[in-house]
């Protein structure tokens, strides 16, 4: 998916009055290997709606209306509760669903008109819990999409290795570890490296350190942020905490009821006065007044 080198990079992701809706039915979808992967109510063409996204009776607007652009290079979270559209946002981007009406650009091309699978394996996905296959090895997960893409196998060590060491886990210690040999942090280290093995110029991240101990899930938000700085991706990332978005974003979308109701880079994200921005901040001061007070957080 990567431009020729002496052409701009074009890793810019486009949202144009965008709006999901289920009716209930199950389809099939596939996953960013282009295997199937059921999820209820993912679109298929033969069933998008034309503009009017009432046309699916019965059904549920997950999200509504969306326009956004996420910038070449930039690290947009998506923050909001549980249900507030975020993870649909990013299936949108990836194909694994299909609008009901608008229209997503990837490096300036419908979504519609990529072959899904290409697209896929062109963007990196990282999930909670790392989503790492557990009969593989940690160097057969990592060489997951470049195996698929058909490189050379020395090519495909070297970036292992490569990958290993960039995510602070030393190949000969761990490349022939098992996920169920690994810890929580370890895991996440490696989805992360998968993600990026094939060098993608986007990354698409849901949660990813969500059901960490707060020790590590530290560790790895740090990290994470120096890294996303070194590698100038194009980043969405989906969180449904503030501090996290205060601290790895360029610029911070925040999502109530499937739309977006604020937006903002970290600096100036809590001078807003939504009122959903300030019950986000609410939590934020109640988490500081318990460290204050000499108490721990939760």
């Amino acid at each position: 998916m990567s431009s020729p080198s002496s052409a701009p990079i074009n890793a810019s992701i486009r949202f144009q009055a965008v709006t999901y809706r289920v009716d209930g039915t199950p389809t099939q979808a596939t996953n960013s290997t282009g295997q199937s992967d059921g999820v209820r109510g993912a679109g298929v063409q033969g069933e998008r709606a034309q503009g009017d996204s009432t046309q699916a009776v019965g059904g549920r607007t997950l999200v509504s209306d969306i326009s956004l652009t996420v910038e070449t290079g930039e690290t947009v979270v998506l923050l909001g509760r549980s249900g507030s559209g975020k993870t649909t946002l990013l299936r949108l981007i990836n194909r694994m669903l299909e609008p009901t009406s608008g229209e997503i650009f990837v490096e300036g091309r419908a979504t519609t008109e990529w072959d899904a699978i290409k697209l896929r394996r062109g963007i990196g996905y990282v999930i909670q819990e790392a989503g790492l296959f557990p009969h593989f090895t940690v160097a057969e997960n990592i060489a997951l999409v470049p195996t698929l893409e058909k490189w050379e196998k020395p090519r495909i060590d070297a970036r292992v290795q490569e990958l290993l060491e960039l995510v602070g886990l030393h190949s000969g210690d761990f490349a022939r570890r098992y996920p169920r040999q690994l810890s929580g942090g370890q895991r996440q280290r490696v989805g992360v490296a998968r993600a990026l093995a094939a060098d993608p110029q986007i990354l698409l991240m849901d949660e990813p350190f969500g059901a960490l101990d707060p020790v590590t899930r530290a560790e790895l938000q740090r990290e994470f942020g120096a890294l996303a700085k070194r590698l100038a991706k194009t980043i969405v990332f989906v969180t449904h905490d503030l501090h996290e978005a205060l601290l790895l974003a360029t610029r911070i979308v925040l999502l109530e009821g499937g739309k977006i109701v604020a937006q903002g880079a970290p600096e100036n994200f809590l001078q807003q006065k939504h009122p959903e921005v300030r019950a986000f901040a609410s939590c934020l001061d109640t988490e500081d007044s318990v460290v204050r007070d000499g108490g721990e957080k939760a």
